[in-house]
């Protein structure tokens, strides 16, 4: 029995027209017209123990409303989902016991208190012991590195450090799955790297598994070893990390350090991307030139200081997979 369970599972909701004008609103009172929109539509995948997930697709893809379906909060129009064995929307209370979630964007945090207050009142929420909690707190103080600030009010902490309070709240009670609907979101980049590494830590040393929505492909790349891609309810992709960049990649770039101030490559298929003076990055399409053909090229073009070769960035694999290539 896999962890998480999804089979067929959709979700419909009915919205209303919008009205137009005074006249509209006043009929839109008595008998509004709505639709019916397919937010999620027969979504099916596995996911195992400590598998780290990535959970991807433009807006409007379904993936929040997907979770709040596996965490209880949203009854679906049809299918079937079990999170631990359990069906979430039947057993929210049993299985709010075993699940953590961070939403990037809503807090659990008490906003005028300091984060110490409101892991305190956790231990409460779940019925935990006080020694088991007070080691558990330790242990997430120590690994995430909130101690300095775990008794300033949260509204005085800096975005990164509430979002890793955020996560510490989340793990408090030793769940099994963690759920994380974009938890960087709004980051600088220090404080991404050191969210994502947490998040990667944590699940590989005490087996968690991670379900993670991003529009940042560096918390794919760094978390999760799998990718689910969805849009418009439907799913498109299921594969690892590693699969999705070699079914995907028909561009690399070779970058070239060398003593000459510039450096030209005269091959089909090859472009310059970026040129600085003893700097030069070419972009190199794969159907056309091979890149072992490049590599060669450049090394009969000039002395050579250092060479790079680099996959695109996977933002563009993941922008060619919605485009359907």
């Amino acid at each position: 029995m896999g962890t998480i369970e999804v089979d067929g599972l959709r979700k419909v909701f009915s919205v209303r027209e919008r009205a137009r004008g005074l006249g509209g609103a006043v009929r839109q009172l008595f008998s509004a017209p709505s639709r019916e929109v397919r937010a999620v539509d027969g979504l099916t995948f596995r996911i195992e123990k400590g598998e780290r997930v990535a959970f991807v697709g433009p807006n409007g893809a379904g993936k929040s409303t997907t979770i709040k379906m596996l965490t209880g909060i949203l009854h679906p129009s049809g299918g079937a989902a079990r999170v631990l064995g359990l069906v979430p929307w039947e057993k929210r209370r049993e299985l709010a016991y075993r699940f953590g979630t961070v939403f990037g964007q809503r807090t659990q945090l008490w906003y005028h208190l300091p984060a110490a207050d409101t892991f305190a009142l956790l231990r409460h929420v779940y019925d935990r012991d006080v020694t088991d909690h007070k080691r558990r707190l330790t242990e997430l103080v120590e690994a995430f590195e909130i101690g300095p600030f775990l008794n300033k009010p949260v509204r005085q902490l800096s975005l990164g450090q509430r979002m890793r309070c955020e996560i510490a709240a989340s793990l408090l009670h030793d769940p099994e799955v963690l759920f994380l609907d974009e938890p960087t979101i709004g980051l600088d980049v220090n404080a991404r790297a050191i969210i994502r590494d947490l998040i990667r830590d944590t699940s590989r040393e005490r087996g968690v598994t991670v379900l993670l929505t991003s529009h940042d492909t560096g918390d794919m790349e760094r978390v999760c070893d799998r990718v689910i891609v969805i849009n418009h309810g439907k799913l498109l992709l299921d594969e690892s990390i590693l699969s999705l960049r070699q079914t995907y990649i028909r561009r690399k770039r070779v970058t070239l350090v060398t003593a000459s101030e510039r450096v030209d490559i005269d091959l089909p298929g090859v472009t310059v991307a970026e040129r600085a003076p003893h700097r030069t990055v070419f972009e190199v399409d794969l159907e056309v030139t091979p890149v072992d053909v490049v590599v060669q090229a450049a090394l009969r073009a000039g002395k050579l200081r250092d060479l790079t070769v680099e996959d695109p960035p996977m933002e563009e694999i993941v922008q060619a997979i919605y485009a359907g290539r």
